[in-house]
């Protein structure tokens, strides 16, 4: 099933670019010139790229509303502003990835597809222990990307990093990891900035799942303990 992509950039030119580089990879587009008609739009895309200066509703605020009504559905960031500050808060809202403007549309096609294949490709089940695990009081489904907390089985929303993060610890209970290992494994090589967003995504992961035994390290990194 081909994937569906919306793109929210007030310039019509770049928006027609872009588009056109995006429906050649065989996903669908819908494109917005503004924040006001991307809001009105009542749809479901398997991802969002917004322009941050946007007129009216920018794209801090469209994310804002995207997250707390689908935290798992991915956001990649473009901006004609090269600034650190963007970045950093862009990454510390739940966006996947960030574009300075002005970029190559070969290099959003990437990026997407790269996005796109983590958030989105099924996790290989584990021959002992299945596609599921128990950690304390969390179900954790790794090829549907869930968590769940009994006895109730309540469904915990995570964004897709929050859950990659814990996918990381997952892989390496009781490893101590530092901030460039899970820098590396949940932005990617490519992330340039403070490390910093990896105290942000722990600390929301920590309010998500409080009874997950996530240690810090000082001066180092974290830990998953035993729950």
């Amino acid at each position: 099933m081909s994937k569906l992509i919306a793109l929210v950039e007030d310039d019509k030119n770049i928006n027609d670019i872009l588009s056109s580089y995006l429906l050649r990879q065989g996903w669908q587009v819908l494109s917005f010139l503004s924040g006001e008609d991307a809001r009105a739009a009542s749809i479901h895309p398997h991802l969002w790229i917004l322009d941050i200066m946007l007129p009216g509703i920018d794209g801090y605020q469209l994310i804002r509303e995207i997250k707390a009504r689908t935290p798992e559905v991915p956001v990649i960031f473009i901006s004609a502003r090269d600034a650190d500050i963007d970045r950093i808060v862009g990454l510390e809202m739940g966006s996947e990835d960030y574009l300075a403007k002005p970029f190559m549309p070969e290099e959003l096609v990437i990026r997407t597809r790269k996005v796109l294949d983590r958030v989105y490709k099924p996790a290989k089940r584990d021959e002992e222990q299945g596609s599921q695990l128990m950690l304390g009081p969390y179900i954790i489904d790794l090829t549907y990307r869930e968590v769940f907390r009994l006895p109730e089985r309540e469904r915990i929303e995570l964004t897709a990093k929050e859950f990659d993060l814990l996918h990381l610890f997952v892989r390496h209970h009781q490893q101590q990891l530092d901030r460039e290992q899970i820098l590396q494994y949940v932005w990617g090589s490519e992330y340039f900035g403070s490390d910093r967003v990896v105290d942000n995504l722990v600390r929301r992961v920590r309010r998500k799942l409080p009874e997950l035994r996530l240690e810090t390290i000082y001066g180092y990194g974290y830990r998953l303990v035993e729950a």
